[in-house]
């Protein structure tokens, strides 16, 4: 199969960017998108020409490491699956595909398709973490969670963090990633004692970041492979005007 790539190349975060087109003819169907970009790595580089840098890592849709903008979506047209779990055979032959990396404020290019990430390790570092006896474990019946409150905060922990959300934002909000991370750890009983801070500074954090505000568009939820509801962002809402008006009751 062969292809026609239009393909953002950026130096670094200070040079401007800008499309260079590629021809690739040997693409077998049954290769990942990764894969694909892989093959023309292997081209450039037995030209000596500069490979195009791009995220990965386990390349099995579950570590939230790769992920571009693929004629327009995040991740590409197919529903629920990541960049690496997307398949050639998803493209036609003599196809021109448009390759662009995950474009928003909070998220800077690095190079060519390779954005910074690390925001969103900051917030989860502003509050995302619980306080725990490092003791004897305890018996795990003894702290009674029904089966409708697991599966609920499992939901929300199934967020990846790849950040598809953010660069399908036309705000370029990290409401929805942000939203699941506070909404798994409300739910449980064993993370109650951040609860309130953890609302503020999380949110607090991610404003820092430069991120946009929701404007309820659900494009978040669309794109993302994961399938998270925006109904997490109704509960950050929730989260954080409960810890606002605790904090003024208490002064």
């Amino acid at each position: 199969m062969k292809l026609n790539l239009k393909i953002w190349r950026q130096k670094d975060r200070k040079s401007e960017g800008k499309l260079v087109d590629y021809a690739i003819d040997n693409v077998n169907t049954h290769m990942s998108f990764l894969e694909m970009l892989d093959t023309l790595n292997e081209q450039l580089i037995s030209k000596k020409e500069d490979p195009i840098e791009f995220d990965h890592d386990c390349r099995e849709g579950i570590c939230g490491q790769c992920g571009v903008v693929i004629n327009g979506n995040a991740h590409g047209s197919l529903e629920n699956t990541t960049t690496c779990q997307l398949h050639m055979r998803e493209f036609k032959d003599g196809e021109t595909i448009l390759i662009e990396p995950f474009k928003a404020a909070g998220f800077p290019v690095k190079k060519d398709l390779k954005v910074d990430r690390s925001a969103f390790d900051r917030i989860i570092s502003a509050g995302g973490y619980v306080s725990v006896n490092t003791g004897q474990a305890p018996e795990a019946n003894t702290i009674p969670v029904s089966h409708e409150t697991a599966e609920a905060a499992f939901d929300s922990a199934a967020c990846i963090g790849c950040g598809a959300c953010v660069a399908t934002c036309k705000n370029g909000s990290a409401a929805l990633f942000t939203s699941a991370k506070i909404t798994q750890l409300a739910l449980l009983p064993q993370s109650q004692q951040e609860r309130k801070e953890r609302a503020l500074h999380m949110i607090m954090q991610m404003d820092e970041e430069g991120f946009g505000h929701c404007s309820n568009t659900e494009a978040c939820e669309v794109e993302c492979p994961q399938g998270i509801s925006v109904l997490n962002i109704a509960r950050m809402n929730y989260e954080y005007n409960r810890a606002s008006f605790l904090k003024f009751k208490k002064k």
